[in-house]
């Protein structure tokens, strides 16, 4: 049985379908922002990419749909920076 769930849970990673949010980021002033905010996304689990733009002041970040959007917005605030999601969409 526990050999069961363990594949089970293999299985859902690997078939979790993939999600883009985007994020608006407040707070950053300089390029430095930018690499810690890419950093701190890149680090929480389930993330598989992520782009930071200083002139929009957004993050685009490419997730595994199992991971809640919390979770990101945990990472920006631990970065430092305010976010708040614009979008979540099916990646192609």
């Amino acid at each position: 049985m526990r050999v069961f769930l363990i594949f089970a849970c293999l299985m859902g990673a690997l078939f979790a379908e993939e999600k883009i949010a985007v994020i608006e980021v407040s707070g950053m002033t300089c390029p430095l922002c930018t690499v810690a905010v890419k950093h701190s996304l890149k680090k929480t689990p389930g993330v598989l990419k992520a782009k930071v733009k200083l002139n929009t002041r957004k993050a685009t970040v490419r997730f595994r749909d199992d991971l809640n959007t919390s979770r990101l917005l945990e990472a920006v605030k631990k970065a430092g920076y305010e976010g708040k999601i614009l979008s979540v969409t099916p990646a192609d």
